[in-house]
């Protein structure tokens, strides 16, 4: 226990929870349960759609009394704290109870508290049967300022979706150069970009592909845009996300598919790809395995969902 040294906590709609779960799986090495996580990775809240709160462990017990002894000999001093209460998968401590805990650790912190304007949060929870204490790193949400992109189309994927596919393409490694080779206006770079990732994107159209560079350059991020057939790329890359054609506006063939599919295999031994429909065979056509998969459906009535492929180089 002493390695995992933050607790995250996850918030997702149903829709969403097979995404989550892929996603944890390439950042953390393991699933969220219950929507929490204990790892020793320490990972920001906003370069994932998914995690509500890192918690920086201070002190943990499976004993109130002693947990509150370990934070007295932290001496902290601080002004202007807040202590929080978290309610985790499990724990039935009730409200009153609650309150009296966090009057306990206020009195073993030196500092006056400003519940309205704090300075550093904590948090008191229990999960699993231990008490944890620590520092509250939350997602401020900065990256919503990407709805107000000036370039958009209603198909595109939601920011939740490209963030996720960023994080799975990547696995949390910033040295990883990532392309993403049907970029359309950019919604995938625009998050890549915000996380800190290497990343180049590339498509067919010119329109669309000024319409990514505009969308880049207005939140004053750089990164190379290529309009061009993804079969003249020579540059090769640690792994590419492809967010295939499938609707009105960007019609494409399964002979379509399998050339963008195929040229991409000639540059990268990993992809992440987006579908509306089953292309197990195609992937294998191309020498390539399917090594982990989701589903995402749209909240609402709508049977629409998109399928997300993990794939790998095929070494048979």
């Amino acid at each position: 226990m002493q390695d995992n040294n933050y607790l995250y906590s996850f918030t997702y709609n149903d829709t969403e929870s097979e995404l989550c779960k892929l996603e944890s799986r390439y950042i953390f090495d393991q699933e969220e349960k219950n929507r929490l996580l204990i790892s020793p990775l320490k990972i920001a809240p906003s370069s994932s759609a998914f995690i509500k709160n890192r918690l920086d462990i201070i002190a943990f017990s499976d004993d109130y009394t002693t947990l509150i002894r370990a934070i007295n000999q932290e001496c902290i001093t601080i002004e202007g704290f807040k202590v929080e209460y978290h309610v985790f998968y499990g724990d039935t401590t009730n409200y009153a109870d609650r309150l009296d805990m966090l009057r306990d650790i206020g009195y073993n912190i030196n500092g006056y508290p400003d519940y309205h304007h704090p300075t550093r949060t904590y948090a008191l929870c229990f999960y699993e049967d231990i008490w944890y204490f620590g520092t509250v790193i939350k997602d401020k949400f900065d990256w919503y300022k990407h709805n107000q992109k000036p370039y958009s189309y209603s198909n595109s994927i939601s920011i939740n979706i490209a963030k996720s596919l960023v994080n799975i393409a990547a696995k949390a490694n910033r040295d990883m150069e990532i392309l993403d080779a049907c970029c359309g206006v950019g919604t995938i770079m625009l998050e890549a970009c915000f996380a800190g990732y290497t990343i180049e994107g590339n498509d067919i159209n010119p329109k669309i592909c000024q319409s990514a560079r505009d969308n880049l350059s207005f939140f004053d991020y750089r990164a190379n845009v290529f309009c061009s057939d993804i079969k003249t790329i020579q540059k090769t890359y640690d792994v590419a996300i492809i967010d295939l054609p499938y609707n009105l506006m960007s019609v494409a063939t399964e002979l379509d598919l399998f050339h963008i599919i195929k040229s991409t295999t000639e540059i990268t031994d990993r992809m992440v790809i987006v579908s509306a429909s089953d292309i197990s065979s195609l992937i294998a056509n191309v020498g390539f395995r399917v090594s982990d998969s989701c589903s995402v459906s749209k909240k609402g009535k709508t049977t629409f969902a998109r399928k997300i492929w993990v794939c790998e180089k095929d070494e048979k």
